[in-house]
């Protein structure tokens, strides 16, 4: 199994809710990664992350990507490095 996914990552729950709220409103998933991730994956490329199999990133994460519908922004996600909003785009 493989997945392409992108995210935001933000260090408080509260500011992930805000920027959730803002994207299910219209804003644009990309625009708000490369405002606001604190990943540089971000900054790069919109939050992209490309594709990856089960065990590549870290647990939590993954249980979301390899579980949840694909298509929807998904989170608050907790992990160590802090909140993430998930965008599955495919899963094969």
């Amino acid at each position: 199994m493989k997945a392409k996914a992108r995210h935001i990552l933000v260090p408080t729950e509260a500011e992930c809710n805000s920027i959730k709220e803002q994207i299910a409103e219209g804003s644009d998933f990309a625009e708000m990664a490369r405002k606001y991730s604190k990943c540089p994956s971000g900054k790069r490329s919109g939050g992209d992350l490309g594709e990856f199999r089960p065990g590549q990133m870290v647990r939590e994460f993954d249980e979301v990507v390899f579980r949840d519908p694909v298509g929807e922004v998904l989170g608050p996600v907790k992990t160590q490095f802090g909140f993430h909003l998930i965008e599955i785009t495919s899963r094969s």
